[in-house]
Protein backbone atom coordinates (compact mmCIF):
# COMPACT_ATOMS: atom_id res chain seq x y z
CA UNK A 1 0.00 0.00 0.00
CA UNK A 2 1.10 3.60 -0.81
CA UNK A 3 -0.26 6.86 -0.38
CA UNK A 4 -3.01 8.16 1.58
CA UNK A 5 -4.60 5.29 4.06
CA UNK A 6 -7.75 5.11 4.93
CA UNK A 7 -7.62 4.44 8.96
CA UNK A 8 -10.77 3.11 11.03
CA UNK A 9 -10.30 3.12 14.69
CA UNK A 10 -13.21 0.96 16.40
CA UNK A 11 -13.58 1.81 19.99
CA UNK A 12 -14.84 -1.48 21.42
CA UNK A 13 -13.28 -1.82 25.20
CA UNK A 14 -11.06 0.84 25.89
CA UNK A 15 -13.04 4.42 24.40
CA UNK A 16 -10.55 6.99 25.95
CA UNK A 17 -7.73 4.58 24.68
CA UNK A 18 -9.08 4.28 21.38
CA UNK A 19 -10.17 8.31 20.81
CA UNK A 20 -6.18 8.95 22.40
CA UNK A 21 -4.96 6.53 20.04
CA UNK A 22 -6.58 8.22 17.34
CA UNK A 23 -5.63 11.49 17.92
CA UNK A 24 -2.21 10.43 17.65
CA UNK A 25 -2.95 9.04 13.92
CA UNK A 26 -4.02 12.38 13.20
CA UNK A 27 -0.34 13.43 12.89
CA UNK A 28 0.08 11.28 9.82
CA UNK A 29 -1.40 12.76 6.47
CA UNK A 30 -3.86 9.43 6.45
CA UNK A 31 -7.98 9.94 6.90
CA UNK A 32 -8.96 8.78 10.28
CA UNK A 33 -12.29 7.76 11.22
CA UNK A 34 -13.83 6.42 14.52
CA UNK A 35 -16.39 4.09 15.18
CA UNK A 36 -18.14 3.41 18.79
CA UNK A 37 -19.54 0.09 19.57
CA UNK A 38 -22.35 2.20 21.86
CA UNK A 39 -22.36 5.87 23.32
CA UNK A 40 -19.13 7.01 24.68
CA UNK A 41 -18.49 7.56 28.35
CA UNK A 42 -18.75 10.88 29.81
CA UNK A 43 -15.51 11.95 31.43
CA UNK A 44 -13.05 14.68 30.91
CA UNK A 45 -11.01 12.21 29.87
CA UNK A 46 -13.08 11.78 26.64
CA UNK A 47 -14.06 15.72 26.06
CA UNK A 48 -10.33 16.49 26.04
CA UNK A 49 -9.70 13.83 23.44
CA UNK A 50 -13.05 14.56 21.54
CA UNK A 51 -12.45 18.17 21.16
CA UNK A 52 -8.54 17.12 19.79
CA UNK A 53 -10.80 15.08 17.09
CA UNK A 54 -12.94 17.92 16.20
CA UNK A 55 -10.04 20.31 16.17
CA UNK A 56 -8.89 17.49 13.49
CA UNK A 57 -12.12 17.19 11.81
CA UNK A 58 -12.11 13.22 12.28
CA UNK A 59 -15.77 11.72 12.28
CA UNK A 60 -16.64 9.87 15.21
CA UNK A 61 -19.59 8.06 14.55
CA UNK A 62 -21.79 6.51 17.80
CA UNK A 63 -23.18 2.91 17.10
CA UNK A 64 -26.65 1.69 18.61
CA UNK A 65 -25.93 -1.93 19.35
CA UNK A 66 -29.54 -2.21 19.53
CA UNK A 67 -30.34 -1.29 15.48
CA UNK A 68 -28.06 -1.92 12.37
CA UNK A 69 -24.65 -1.54 14.09
CA UNK A 70 -23.30 -4.26 13.00
CA UNK A 71 -23.91 -4.13 9.19
CA UNK A 72 -22.84 -0.25 9.37
CA UNK A 73 -19.23 -1.46 11.24
CA UNK A 74 -19.13 -4.31 8.49
CA UNK A 75 -19.19 -1.52 5.68
CA UNK A 76 -16.96 1.01 7.46
CA UNK A 77 -13.98 -1.88 7.85
CA UNK A 78 -14.35 -2.94 4.45
CA UNK A 79 -14.12 0.65 3.15
CA UNK A 80 -10.54 1.04 5.27
CA UNK A 81 -7.55 0.48 4.77
CA UNK A 82 -5.96 -0.54 7.83
CA UNK A 83 -8.43 -0.89 11.24
CA UNK A 84 -7.59 -0.84 14.79
CA UNK A 85 -9.95 -2.58 17.19
CA UNK A 86 -9.00 -1.22 20.70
Amino acid sequence: MSGTKRILMVALEKPVEALRMASGLTLLDDVVSIVTWGALPESDAVAEQMEALEFSEVPVLQLDPARDALAVLARQIINSDVVYCV
